[in-house]
């Protein structure tokens, strides 16, 4: 017999598990359902993002932030050490730990909301009067029926044609977050946020990394100020990024992976690495979800069709996350899986792509939120333009990292900010005050104006509106 609900999750990534708990808060008979397994074959419910992606991936970026800086760095604050060296079993086993900790939470929440949540995969069965069945295929299979049904199945990693992922020496973000040694030589296709993040957590410890790019530009979605910038540092700190290859062939060799390759100067290449990161974009996961049992639809690029409300073609169907249009971030999956629960209930919110931050957590961090520079170049607008470089700021020189700037755009006629692009120390959490003020449509002037603690990293985002108007203070 079918167990009712009033509304039935599928997939508990950050968009999904978000999603059910706010059903919940709001009245709802909520069901979860998630097939992803921990290492014993548990529930981990989290998706992507939690067991193979931004939080396991962070726990490294640290681990090897504070090798790098026991290595090269602490010498400077008078703190001597002698045979340093990195147990990466153990740094990997701190990062499962980690991951257990935020799938054991995400259980706990939907205990505390009491969301019923299912292990397994859910597929749709039919749709009717009572609405839409779902089938739970696990060690204990289910069958649900729900008045609403949100699709929040995420991403998977996209694989080269011809060179298939095998997570031994060709690997995806999955195989990359547990490479049980550090590689003499590693190779990265893609110069995106999982191929510079993974590079760097590995250059740190020793790894000879090369990245290989299609595009002539590099991180040609960043501003193109501060990709320079961190352009710059990146190649300082020893990654080696070629940009505008061009692959024709990768295949496993004895000592790991051959590329061969076109470099810019349309000359063929030739690369061997040990191991080799493909980071190339992700494509929505609808695998085994059955959509034409009710006929949900997709677009042309195999994302669920969904309108701006997140609505499907199926009345009392949604869908959020990476399965649909949009970037694809855990942060932007989270808001949308809110509103889809809020609008169920007959509220009216709003998701503002415009105001939805970016972060890329290499060292430097990049962040960033609103519009490019050359984006609205392009456009055509008129703005007015403010930096500060974090070489000028007090906190960044105690901290002993003043690579990088903040940089402000306004618009020139009603100083309205229009983008706001950091590179530097603690760019992922300094963005934020840029989000909030940019959802308030602040101006240049209102941030010039607010007080900020000195010394602080903050100042830098305060002098870079003061220098909108060409008045900074400290530069």
């Amino acid at each position: 017999m079918s167990k009712a609900f009033d509304v039935v999750v599928i997939g508990g990534g950050p968009g999904g598990y978000v999603a059910a708990i706010r059903a919940a808060q709001l009245g709802f008979n909520t069901a979860c359902i998630d097939d992803w397994k921990n290492a014993l074959g548990g529930p981990a419910p989290g998706g992507t993002c939690t067991n193979v992606g931004c939080i396991p991936s962070k726990a490294l970026l640290q681990s090897s932030e504070n090798f790098e800086q026991a290595g090269h760095h602490f010498a400077d604050h008078g703190i001597g050490l002698t045979n340093l060296s990195i147990d990466v079993t153990k740094m990997l086993g701190r990062k499962n730990t980690v991951v257990k900790q935020n799938n054991d939470g995400i259980l706990y929440l939907f205990k505390k909301n009491k969301v019923t949540f299912f292990h397994g995969r859910g597929s749709f069965v039919k749709s009717g009067a009572e609405g839409v069945e779902i089938a739970v295929a696990g060690a204990k299979p289910e069958a649900l029926i729900a008045k609403h049904v949100i699709v929040a199945t995420g991403s998977n990693p996209r694989a080269l044609p011809g060179a298939p992922f095998d997570e031994e020496t060709i690997l995806s973000n999955d195989g990359a977050l547990r490479i049980p040694g550090v590689p003499k030589t590693l190779g990265v296709i893609g110069s995106g946020v999982i191929g510079l993040e993974m590079g760097s957590v590995w250059r740190r410890l020793g790894a000879d990394v090369t990245v290989l790019e299609a595009l002539p530009t590099f991180l040609g979605a960043v501003d193109e100020q501060i990709a320079k910038e961190a352009h710059k540092a990146f190649t300082k700190q020893g990654l080696k990024i070629q940009l505008g290859v061009k692959i024709s062939e990768v295949k496993l060799a004895k000592r790991g992976a051959l590329i061969a390759y076109t470099d810019a100067g349309g000359k063929e290449q030739k690369f061997e690495c040990e191991k080799l990161i493909v980071s190339i974009g992700r494509v929505p996961n609808t695998i085994g979800l059955n959509a034409e049992a009710i006929g949900l639809k997709f677009d042309e690029r195999g994302f669920v069709a969904v309108d701006a409300d997140c609505k499907t073609n199926l009345i009392n169907v949604w869908a959020v996350g990476d399965v649909v249009r949009g970037p694809m971030l855990a942060h932007k999956a989270e808001e949308e899986g809110v509103a889809v629960a809020e609008r169920i209930a007959g509220q009216h919110p709003h998701v503002d792509f415009n105001t939805v931050p970016w972060v890329i957590y290499t060292s430097p961090e990049i962040a960033w939120v609103g519009q490019s520079e050359q984006a609205l170049k392009a456009e055509g607008r008129a703005y007015k333009v403010g930096t500060f470089p974090f070489m000028a700021n007090g906190r960044a020189r105690a901290l002993g990292d003043t690579t990088g700037l903040v940089k402000m755009i306004a618009d020139a006629r009603t100083d309205q900010i229009l983008g706001v692009h950091i590179v530097g120390p603690y760019a992922s959490e300094l963005i934020a005050e840029s989000v909030v003020a940019m959802e308030f449509k602040a101006s240049s002037e209102d941030i010039a104006r607010i007080c900020h603690a000195h010394p602080s990293l903050s100042e830098a985002t305060k002098e870079a509106a003061l220098a909108v108007d060409k008045r900074a203070l400290n530069f």
